[in-house]
């Protein structure tokens, strides 16, 4: 068995090319939905995913605005730079790049984004909303990977669905998507016993630790969707992700890749909540 390869770029660029029309639609009535995105630092990685967001929303015809700030900014520098653009008419989306440095409270900087906006989908009020069935914003890569799933055709209703990874970007959102889809769903985290155990109970398995190649292909049922979401660049500069590749492919029906699979699905995802908000706001 060779798994057919979930292709991300192709499906993102469908996506995209949705999100234009759409966005197109709001202009004629005077409307350009606009994304903000704060950078704290010059983290290589962030800086990279900051340049993509930045270019995907230009290509959509979206306005994009990117403030860097330094990284030793004040903690309450940055609040007030989040509450300018919760009051601005024009910003219909705001996104803090992730990680913050040390000496910034996440949570808090996350708390202050108006809920309307956080099209990152992180606001207590949206993760609740989405707990109770009734999400305002999806997280973009868990929503990312549902969109994978529905043009894949797998079937979820009473499927065994395993992540690994619970973080609340990724993992428990993840939880709530597949839960509310109908399937059976077991989350592991980092004390789970015997990973494999549960791994190869799996029809779908979605792996999201950031630790590379921590699920092989011994760990996988056979015929499983396997879906990768990790993504880490390797002491040879190259990049990798948490299941082994070609141990995978030879147990899986189908499979992401890394690169290509699920990050640019998380960026068109993010596209579409931003363009949500600012129908919404029309």
């Amino acid at each position: 068995m060779s798994a057919r390869i979930i292709d991300g770029k192709a499906l993102s660029a469908k996506v995209r090319e949705q999100v234009g029309e759409r966005a197109r639609a709001l202009a004629a009535k005077g409307i350009k939905p606009g994304l903000a995105v704060v950078l704290v630092g010059e983290d290589p990685a962030s800086q990279v995913y900051v340049r993509n967001k930045a270019a995907a929303c230009e290509a959509a015809g979206m306005t994009s605005r990117v403030i860097r700030m330094a990284a030793d900014t004040p903690e309450g520098e940055l609040l007030d730079v989040v509450e300018s653009l919760n009051a601005d008419p024009a910003i219909h989306g705001i996104l803090v790049q992730l990680p913050l440095p040390g000496h910034i409270d996440t949570g808090l900087v996350i708390e202050t984004i108006d809920a309307r906006k956080d099209v990152d989908g992180f606001h207590i009020s949206n993760a609740g909303l989405l707990m109770t069935g009734r999400p305002l914003f999806l997280p973009c890569t868990p929503y990312g990977v549902m969109k994978m799933l529905d043009s894949e055709g797998v079937a979820l209703r009473g499927a065994e669905a395993v992540i690994v990874g619970a973080s609340n970007i990724v993992g428990k959102p993840m939880a709530m998507l597949l839960l509310a889809a109908g399937a059976t769903v077991t989350l592991c985290n980092s004390k789970t016993r015997d990973l494999g155990a549960q791994t190869r109970r799996a029809d779908v398995l979605v792996v999201a630790t950031g630790k590379p190649g921590i699920v092989t292909g011994e760990m996988i049922k056979p015929g499983a969707v396997v879906i990768d979401v990790g993504i880490s660049r390797l002491a040879d500069g190259s990049l990798a992700g948490d299941v082994e590749f070609e141990s995978a492919r030879r147990v899986a029906s189908a499979i992401t890749p890394v690169p290509g699979g699920v990050g640019p699905m998380t960026i068109a995802m993010l596209l579409v909540n931003t363009l949500e908000a600012a129908e919404r706001g029309a």
